[in-house]
């Protein structure tokens, strides 16, 4: 029993140097392993620095334009609620049709033409104004994007989508400010004779 055969000496030392082996593997491993959590953590720092980069140069930009935008998109949806009408309108119309029926009421002559204007007449117009006064903010916002680059930071230019947006808001507002002309004074849809 005191001595050992060559196998089991042999076997003896292949499994030491197995789990030495296998400790130099972990061991590699784990080191590997730690290299990946540093290499991890310097990317990190890299893209926080990065961010910190690109933020300070948006501020040393200047604006982003996001009012720009938001002036365009204003302006061409003002354009439209010109031509299409609005609830301020419509209040407006209501009631000069409510107070040309009074009249209408209150009135001793039955004159058909004078109760036409009262009636509808000033409530078209009242539509007409309000129209108009939707159509010239429409412009005015529309025109003001337009021109603020110029007045902004040189060298920036204004995105294309600004751009278009506003300068479907300048068309929309010149043609509702034109209709509500037309409309105001009867040029347009004027009141059928009484006669």
């Amino acid at each position: 029993m005191g001595t050992k055969t060559a196998d089991e000496t042999g076997a003896e030392t292949g499994a030491e140097a197995t789990t030495d082996e296998e400790k130099v593997s972990v061991a590699k491993t784990g080191e590997v392993t730690e290299a990946e959590d540093t290499s991890a953590e310097d990317t990190a720092a890299d893209e926080i620095d990065d961010e910190d980069d690109l933020i300070e140069a948006a501020r040393e930009e200047g604006p982003t334009g996001v009012g720009q935008g938001a002036g365009a998109v204003v302006s061409a949806a003002l354009g439209l609620v010109s031509l299409t009408g609005s609830w301020v309108g419509t209040v407006a119309s209501a009631r000069q049709s409510l107070v040309g029926q009074l009249h209408a009421q209150t009135a001793t002559s039955s004159d058909v033409a004078k109760l036409l204007d009262e009636g509808y007449g000033d409530a078209w117009k009242a539509t007409a104004f309000w129209g108009g006064v939707f159509a010239l903010i429409a412009l005015i916002v529309g025109v003001g994007v337009l021109a603020r680059p110029a007045f902004g930071a040189p060298g920036k230019p204004q995105a294309t989508w600004i751009k278009s947006v506003a300068w479907g808001g300048v068309a929309l507002g010149v043609v509702g400010l034109l209709l509500a002309v037309l409309k105001y004074t009867d040029l347009l849809l004027d009141l059928p004779s009484a006669s």
